[in-house]
């Protein structure tokens, strides 16, 4: 009989313990995902580019305000989860870039977002109407650089080179026009 009691209150215990564990776990709030500098790329812009006389494109752009005077966009061919990230761009405040490229370099790897929106061929998606203007009203008061990272760009593994793609409008700024923005 000794031997049934204490099997009684072995498995009246684990009954009691396992019950505080369920009940514990429960009450617990849920552990936040700590944030990462992927988080909240979720402006989406699609736009062609233009790289060595080819139009490529449109490209699904993920963007994101990183500061005050930049913003950066992760670009991918498609929508689809698995998309290989092919490029990245920054749109950076006229009055930052201007003031430290020199127009040589502006004219090589940078174009006026304010051209590229006019030429009708930026769309910002997934957001109301109201939104898209706004967002375009930003972004035009900035210059972009691209940067293309997978090339051959149908290559199956990149192989370093980097490309300078331009927005298909880009025109290239005298020295007068570039010092008076």
């Amino acid at each position: 009989m000794n031997g049934t009691v204490n099997y009684k209150y072995a498995f009246f215990s684990t009954l009691v313990i396992c019950g505080v564990l369920v009940v514990g776990s429960r009450s617990a709030p849920p552990q936040e995902k700590p944030r990462t500098p992927a988080d909240g790329h979720d402006i989406h812009v699609l736009a062609p580019h233009k790289m060595d006389g080819k139009i490529m494109g449109p490209y699904h752009h993920y963007c994101k305000p990183v500061s005050s005077d930049v913003l950066e966009c992760l670009i991918y061919e498609s929508t689809e989860p698995n998309a290989l990230l092919k490029q990245v761009e920054y749109f950076v405040a006229k009055n930052v870039s201007r003031s430290n490229v020199s127009l040589e370099t502006w004219n090589k790897f940078y174009h006026d977002h304010a051209v590229e929106i006019a030429t009708g061929r930026v769309q910002v998606l997934d957001r109301s109407p109201e939104e898209a203007k706004k967002i375009a009203e930003t972004a035009a008061q900035t210059d972009g650089i691209i940067f293309h990272l997978w090339l051959p760009d149908n290559g199956k593994a990149p192989n370093g080179t980097v490309g300078h793609p331009q927005s298909v409008g880009h025109k290239e700024m005298t020295a007068k026009e570039y010092g008076a923005k």
